[in-house]
């Protein structure tokens, strides 16, 4: 007996990729696998090596883009297998290009198919947890690239809301047993195949298995993880770590509160080694000595 039998789990963007990994894995630990992708082809590929293995899984191709979409989604897990027990936010998309070139529709059509996907299945799939009782357990993607990353302004902002929407749902939803949990994967997918470096210049990264990303996703909706709630994880590779999340660090304080001329006594000396890297590389903080324009 796998660890998830009898669970009912649906997957968002499991035609291939990152998806396609958890619907295999999860299927083997026993899991009934809804394999949700906008291309019904690719899902119903999964489904039959699901099924080859003596799994369980059926096709789904509603647009998950679309609130009607992700209603559905959960609505065929309900009408085929009786419940759901998990729900895991994995489809997306990307449109790069630099900040000032970005698009509105560029825009638009990345946070839409991340942060309000991810939205949508949860807010269905947390419903009908709460009304059949028992708990359940949200799968939320995020990425490092939140932190911030070159030519990625709406994906950044996408990745960085479902962080957000992780730890504030994890909040509301205790209460009614149900855990939400997200995961920042790495693996060798269709996306991943188009990055570019900071100069536009293509990446070329090895090969990092896409299903190396579920084992700590089956054991979160196992069970086992009913302890695991309101947490990133760094997933896939050989990696497994906690991400930490947003915090104030040192704080000055000054009776009366500040005003222009104590922030500029203080501020640097008091703050200015505290300021932090960033972008997802983080480098060294380099600009103490001022951005000057061209």
């Amino acid at each position: 007996m796998g660890l998830l039998e009898g669970k009912c789990v649906v997957v968002s963007g499991a035609g291939r990729g990152i998806g396609r990994g958890h619907s295999m894995v999860l299927a083997e630990e026993g899991a009934r696998v809804v394999v949700n992708d906008i291309d019904r082809s690719e899902a119903e590929g999964v489904v039959k090596e699901i099924e080859e293995k003596g799994g369980t899984a059926i096709a789904n191709s509603d647009d998950v883009g679309t609130r009607a979409g992700c209603d559905a989604l959960v609505s065929s897990c309900l009408s085929q297998f009786g419940r759901i027990d998990a729900a895991i936010n994995n489809a997306g998309i990307v449109r790069d290009r630099s900040f000032l070139k970005m698009t509105d529709e560029e825009f638009d059509d990345v946070f839409r198919v991340h942060a309000k996907s991810t939205f949508w299945v949860s807010q269905a799939a947390a419903i009908a947890m709460r009304e059949q009782g028992g708990g359940g357990c949200i799968i939320n993607t995020t990425s490092g690239a939140h932190m911030g990353n070159f030519g990625q302004t709406n994906y950044a902002a996408a990745k960085g809301a479902i962080a957000s929407m992780t730890y504030t749902w994890a909040l509301e939803l205790v209460r009614y047993g149900i855990r939400v949990n997200c995961i920042a994967p790495a693996a060798s997918t269709r996306m991943t195949a188009m990055a570019k470096d900071a100069d536009g210049k293509d990446i070329e990264l090895p090969f990092w298995d896409p299903a190396l990303n579920t084992p700590l996703v089956a054991y979160m909706i196992s069970e086992e993880g009913k302890w695991i709630t309101g947490q990133v994880f760094a997933t896939g590779m050989e990696r497994l770590g906690v991400m930490r999340q947003p915090a104030f660090g040192k704080t000055l304080v000054r009776e009366g509160g500040w005003d222009v001329e104590s922030v500029r006594r203080f501020f640097k000396d008091g703050l200015g080694p505290e300021l932090e890297r960033f972008g997802l590389m983080k480098a060294p903080y380099a600009f103490y000595e001022g951005l000057e324009a061209p």
